[in-house]
């Protein structure tokens, strides 16, 4: 068989330098170390900055580097498993989990979750306000979308703080759970996600959207934003498992 074109197509230049960046940190560097600025590093490989660049971008979306805010850059530490293997028959919300609920608020959801709760795009729907801790950081936020006819005898549409977004959640624990599905997508962290993560906006994350089904329609929608740096999503039955980076 002759060769593909693919494989004509020399290596790039940012991707070989992530190779030997990352020999430099299993080598030289320890966790939580912050990096030489771009000037040196650049200097010290013999490469043009823009080359860096990209290959220290690869490196945070594996999950090796952290930018911080005020720091630099750092050596991460190893990736810990976040467990949201499925649970087909608890509504979010209820004791034992890992989410804390911080609040509820009026808002529009986007036009991808509008479609799956079949809503009219613009309408407003309580969104619950969540937050996930993890060895006393947060690793994820959350909205749960929750629309009117999802809770019977629901107040208006106003903001809230935990007390009312429990409120909710035990109105919408009234209904017959189905069932439930999820997806996972790599996004970008948006402003207000990468305020609450500790993280810079751009910042690649992990997005899980949950859909819960009852009565044979989309009772709920949650879209979950993980640290793509901290986080390595499993799917165990059994509880989050330690995983080396």
């Amino acid at each position: 068989m002759g060769t593909t074109q693919l494989e004509q197509v020399p290596e790039p230049k940012y991707w070989h330098l992530k190779t030997v960046l990352t020999d430099a940190l299993d080598s030289e560097f320890s966790v939580g170390e912050i990096l030489p600025n771009e000037r040196e590093l650049a200097a010290r490989f013999g490469v043009a900055r823009a080359t860096l660049r990209q290959a220290l971008e690869q490196l945070e979306l594996e999950g090796r580097l952290q930018r911080r805010r005020g720091v630099g850059t750092t050596v991460a530490p190893p990736r810990v498993g976040v467990d949201v293997g499925p649970e087909p028959h608890r509504w979010p919300g209820l004791p034992g989990e890992a989410w804390q609920t911080d609040g509820v608020e009026p808002a529009a959801p986007p036009a991808p979750v509008a479609r799956l709760l079949a809503t009219t795009p613009g309408t407003p729907v309580h969104a619950v306000r969540r937050t996930r801790i993890s060895h006393g950081q947060p690793v994820a936020t959350e909205l749960l979308y929750l629309p009117a006819a999802s809770l019977p005898g629901a107040p208006d549409l106003t903001h809230g703080d935990a007390d009312a977004a429990h409120t909710l959640l035990r109105l919408l624990h009234a209904n017959a759970l189905e069932g439930q599905d999820r997806a996972v997508e790599l996004g970008s962290a948006r402003a207000e996600d990468a305020r609450q993560l500790d993280r810079l906006p751009g910042a690649p994350v992990l997005v899980v959207t949950t859909r819960y089904f009852s009565a044979g329609r989309t009772a709920a929608v949650a879209v979950a934003t993980y640290r793509a740096d901290t986080c390595r999503l499993t799917f165990a039955e059994t509880g989050p498992l330690p995983l080396a980076g």
